[in-house]
């Protein structure tokens, strides 16, 4: 007769056989997987490579911009200082008199 713990034995090799087999299935799968994406990150890498000059050139052109309104905003803000001091004597010297 066999004994319960042959079968057992047997039962546990087969399960084991079964799961190695699934292991490795899954292994070739995600290193397969992992080449597909491997793949999307290298075309991702050279689009954007080929859209840096333009993200640049509008860098520099906001630069040039904010440039440009700060020169005119601090030219603005001179002049109107200059009209305002000179209000300011005015009065002074109208009162003294």
């Amino acid at each position: 007769m066999v004994n319960l713990s042959d079968i057992l034995t047997i039962m546990l090799y087969m399960f084991l056989i079964i799961l190695i087999i699934i292991l490795i299935i899954l292994g070739i799968k995600l290193i397969r997987t992992l080449k597909k994406v491997d793949n999307v990150i290298e075309d991702v890498n050279d689009k954007m490579s080929k859209v840096n000059g333009v993200f640049n050139m509008i860098d520099r052109t906001t630069d040039f911009a904010a440039e440009i309104s700060d020169k005119v905003i601090g030219t603005l803000s001179k002049f109107i200082n200059v009209l305002t001091r000179k209000k300011k004597g005015k009065d002074k010297n109208e009162e003294e008199k």
